[in-house]
């Protein structure tokens, strides 16, 4: 015969106040847990999304990022009219050869300032990116010094609203339209004409080259080709494919998030251990009651792990209520490839949430193991003389 839940439910009433001390304590763990596995969550998400499955992005042999490679005027020359390459309603080739920079540019709240990427590029270059789309102003024209900055960007750094200027280097740019890019890499950057910033930052080659195949079944030929030439020395990779090699900025984040997390949770498994201990020094008495109405060791000790269990589990509730607000809240961090601002959303799903409830259920056993099989040791003679 079990003993009835309702036994331990009242002893953890009983007890509110340690009850509630230690819930809070692993609720901590648990929205640390979920917070971190969702920023995270939400880098990785934003590099998964960027892309277009139609396009073939050209890289210099080596290159790991754009930032790092260069490609000079002559090779894109080579490049752009080959047959295999899709053309616009006017004839001309879908390619833009672009070029990313870096500039410092300070935040709006004052806070100190932050590096932000600039792309350089020609004008198929919005059209090859459908997930993005112009939400206030128009696109920059050549020759003007415009540029069209992102929803995110304008939001968190000064002097990037629709008619204001800012400063880079000696030179100013006009912002002339804010562009959405569906929570994509792209909401991390400023686009202006290619030519441009290849002049005002000094620069003689461009750093990628961004196309779109005529049909799906030409891709492959088309990049074989590409790869083929000895006189480009390039790789040709699927655009999805290379951002999503650059999740693995989210590998660190991780890392830290898993042991952060497993540092606080031998405080909270200890926390609970605590308070369990703590039930049985006061309960002596009534485990000598139980053996003597006839529950047996093993039932004594189920009891008490399950209330360490039921104790972790309010714990892990508390700790996804107190992380859900963050869910698409923004921020940034820096790139490993460039050092930039990247900004996301902080991305909490179910399944992470479940994580964080088994999470709690783990530390719930780990601290009541050793108090429950204090409890179900106890001799009965002992039990019942105790004060």
């Amino acid at each position: 015969m079990a003993i009835p839940i309702r036994y331990n439910l009242r002893n953890l009433r009983m007890r509110w106040r340690l009850t509630l001390a230690t819930a809070l304590g692993v609720a901590l763990v648990v929205a640390v847990f979920i917070m971190v596995m969702a920023l995270a969550r939400g880098l990785k998400a934003t590099y998964v999304s960027t892309g277009d499955e139609r396009n073939l992005l050209v890289l210099r042999t080596g290159a790991t990022a754009e930032s790092s490679s260069q490609i000079e005027r002559g090779e894109v020359a080579m490049i752009r009219y080959l047959d295999a390459i899709a053309r616009d309603t006017g004839g001309r080739p879908l390619l833009s050869a672009e070029i990313v920079l870096i500039i410092y540019l300070p935040r709006r709240d004052g806070s100190g300032g932050a590096n932000v990427l600039v792309r350089g590029m020609e004008p198929a270059g919005p059209a090859l990116r459908p997930q993005s789309r112009l939400v206030e102003g128009r696109m920059f024209r050549p020759g003007l010094r415009e540029c069209v900055v992102s929803r995110k960007i304008a939001d968190r750094f000064a002097h990037c609203h629709v008619g204001e200027t800012f400063r880079s280097g000696s030179q100013s740019w006009h912002v002339v339209g804010i562009f959405d890019a569906s929570r994509t890499a792209y909401e991390s950057e400023i686009w202006a004409d290619a030519e441009e910033a290849l002049s005002v930052f000094h620069r003689d080659f461009y750093g990628s080259v961004l196309l779109r195949a005529a049909n799906p079944d030409a891709a492959a030929a088309l990049a074989k080709r590409i790869e083929g030439d000895r006189r480009l020395q390039v790789r040709v990779l699927a655009e999805t494919a290379y951002y999503k090699e650059q999740t693995q900025m989210a590998g660190p984040i991780q890392f830290l998030g898993g042991f952060l997390a497993v540092v606080m949770s031998i405080g909270a498994a200890f926390s609970a251990m605590n308070t369990m201990y703590a039930a049985v020094g006061s309960r002596t008495r009534e485990i000598g009651t139980l053996r003597v109405l006839g529950f047996r060791r093993r039932e004594i000790y189920v009891s008490f792990l399950l209330e360490s269990v039921l104790l972790s589990l309010v714990g892990g509730v508390l700790g996804c209520l107190l992380s859900l607000p963050l869910n698409g809240v923004a921020t940034g961090t820096i790139g490993w490839s460039t050092f930039a601002e990247v900004a996301f959303e902080f991305r909490i799903t179910g399944e992470l949430l479940a994580r964080g409830m088994v999470f709690a259920l783990v530390m719930g056993v780990l601290g009541g193991l050793l108090p429950a099989r204090l409890a179900a040791r106890k001799p009965v003679l002992d039990a019942l003389r105790s004060a």
